[in-house]
C-alpha cells in the first residue's frame, strides 16, 4: 500500500476556492503552498484557478462551468492531474473524474503521498499506511481496482457478499493490524523515555521547512537529513547535547506541521507526535522572513493545542534571521512573542545566546539541596560533581556541609546516592 513507483513529473492543474472576497488573499497563499506540496510529491503546475463561488457545489466542489473550463485545458495541453487545495468527498471526487476524465487529488490524499515517499523507517511507513487506509476506507466507491489485488493473504471474500463489503472488511482488517503495530511502537517508545527521564527533553516543533533539522545539526554537530522541501524529515530524531559542564539535554527533532494537516495524518504520527507532549520545553523554530510567518506560527501553536501540550514552556526561535531584509520585523516579532530569540541556524547565528536561553528555562526549575558527607565519602562528592552544581562547600572536624543547584528530573538520583550518609547520625560521622 506504501509503496509509490518511480514516475516521472506529472503535469497539473491546481485549483483553490473561496467563498468570500475577505478570503480570496488567504486562498492565493494556500493555493501557493499547494504549489510547493505538488513540486515535492513530482508534479509541476502548469496552471493555477481560483474560483470565486457563494458556497461550495455539492456535487463538483467548483461547479459546472469551471469543470468544463478544467476539462477543456487538460485536454489541450497533455495533463494528467488535478489538485484540488481542499478535501473533496467520495461523491465530489467521482463526478470530477467523471467529468474532467483525468486523475483527481485533493489536499489530504497529495499529502499522503509524500508522506508515502518520504517514509524510511517502518514507523513511518506504518502511520502513513494507517493514514492512508483511513483516509481510502469511504471512499471505496470510487476504485478502479479491487484491493484484494493489493492485499493478497487477507481473508478471502464471504458467500453472498458484493466485492466492495469484502475490499471494506479487508481494510478494516488491515487497520486494525496496523493499530496493533503503533501501540507496540508506542510502548516501546515509552520504555524508551524511562531510559532518559533523568535528561531534559526538548522538542524543536514548527512549520514545515523552517529549518528545524538544520537547528538540530547546529546543535549537536551532527548530519540530520536536510532538505529545503517540504516535509523532509517524517521520523523523531534524538540528539544529546551538552549546554554546560552538568547540563546534558536532549533535543528531538519533529515532523513538521501544515496548514489543513489530515487529521488521520495527526492520529496515525500519535507516538511520534507523543515526543512533543512528553517534551520539557518547546523550540517554535519560525521561518522568520516568510511572508505569512504569522500564519505559519498560529497553525503551529493551533495543532499544538491539539495535542494538548499548549501548557508547555516555549521558547520562539525566529530562524534565518540573515535573510531578513526588513529589520523592523524584528522588533515587532519580538514584542509580540516571549522568550524569543533570533538565530540564523544555517550560519550559526546567535546559536550561544539561544543556549543560554535554554539554559536559563531549565535552571528556573531548580532547586537548592543542604546535607553533609563524611570526609571520607570523596566518591560520593566527585560523583555528584558531574552532574550538580556544587554551590557551597564548608569543612569542619567531623564532616563536609555542602549546598548544591540540582534540577527536579535529577533530584530523586542525588537522593539515592546521598541516602546512605543521610540515615547516619552526625555522631557517626
Amino acid at each position: 500500500m506504501i509503496e509509490i513507483e518511480e514516475h516521472k513529473r506529472e503535469r497539473a492543474i491546481a485549483v483553490g476556492l473561496y467563498t468570500h472576497s475577505k478570503l480570496k488573499a488567504q486562498a492565493e497563499e494556500y493555493l501557493d503552498e499547494l504549489k510547493m506540496l505538488a513540486d515535492t510529491a513530482g508534479a509541476d503546475i502548469i496552471h493555477s484557478l481560483l474560483q470565486s463561488k457563494e458556497r461550495i457545489d455539492s456535487a463538483t466542489y467548483i461547479g459546472s462551468g469551471k469543470v468544463e473550463q478544467i476539462r477543456q485545458l487538460a485536454e489541450d495541453e497533455d495533463i494528467s492531474l488535478i489538485l484540488f487545495d481542499d478535501d473533496l468527498t467520495p461523491a465530489q471526487t467521482r463526478n470530477l473524474e467523471n467529468n474532467i476524465k483525468r486523475k483527481i487529488v485533493d489536499r489530504s490524499s497529495l499529502i499522503l503521498d509524500i508522506f508515502a515517499n518520504r517514509a524510511k523507517t517502518m514507523e513511518a511507513k506504518t502511520q502513513v499506511e494507517l493514514a492512508q487506509l483511513q483516509y481510502l476506507l469511504p471512499r471505496l466507491t470510487r476504485m478502479w481496482t479491487h484491493l484484494s489485488k493489493q492485499y493478497g493473504g487477507i481473508r478471502t471474500k464471504g458467500p453472498g457478499e458484493t466485492q466492495i463489503e469484502a475490499d471494506r472488511r479487508m481494510l478494516r482488517d488491515r487497520i486494525g493490524v496496523l493499530k496493533e503495530k503503533l501501540e507496540k511502537i508506542a510502548s516501546q517508545r515509552t520504555t524508551q523515555r524511562k531510559g532518559r527521564k533523568e535528561y531534559y527533553n526538548i522538542a524543536l516543533i514548527g512549520y514545515t521547512n523552517v529549518g528545524k533539522s538544520t537547528l538540530l545539526n547546529t546543535l549537536s554537530d551532527s548530519s540530520v537529513f536536510v532538505e529545503n522541501r517540504l516535509f523532509a524529515t517524517l521520523d523523531a530524531t534524538t540528539r544529546m547535547v551538552s549546554l554546560s559542564s552538568t547540563t546534558p539535554v536532549l533535543f528531538t527533532d519533529t515532523v513538521g506541521f501544515i496548514r489543513k494537516l489530515p487529521h488521520h495524518l495527526i492520529a496515525s504520527f500519535k507516538s511520534t507526535l507523543e515526543e512533543v507532549t512528553e517534551a520539557d520545553i518547546l523550540l517554535h523554530v519560525i521561518d522568520t522572513p516568510h511572508p505569512h510567518v504569522e500564519d505559519q506560527i498560529a497553525t503551529v501553536k493551533n495543532t499544538i493545542e491539539e495535542l494538548g501540550a499548549s501548557h508547555k514552556p516555549v521558547i520562539y526561535v525566529f530562524n534565518k534571521i540573515d535573510i531578513v531584509k526588513d529589520r523592523s520585523i524584528v522588533h515587532e516579532l519580538q514584542t509580540r512573542y516571549t522568550p524569543s530569540i533570533f538565530i540564523s541556524a544555517h550560519r550559526g547565528i546567535n546559536i550561544s545566546g539561544l543556549k543560554e536561553m535554554i539554559l536559563q528555562m531549565i535552571h528556573a526549575g531548580y532547586e537548592e539541596m543542604k546535607f553533609s558527607l563524611p570526609h571520607n565519602a570523596y566518591k560520593t562528592l566527585s560523583q555528584l560533581r558531574d552532574f550538580v552544581e556544587i554551590v557551597d562547600q564548608q569543612y569542619d572536624e567531623e564532616k563536609i556541609d555542602i549546598v548544591i543547584r540540582v534540577s527536579m528530573k535529577l533530584k530523586e538520583r542525588v537522593e539515592k546516592i546521598i541516602a546512605p550518609y543521610i540515615k547516619k547520625k552526625k555522631s557517626e560521622f
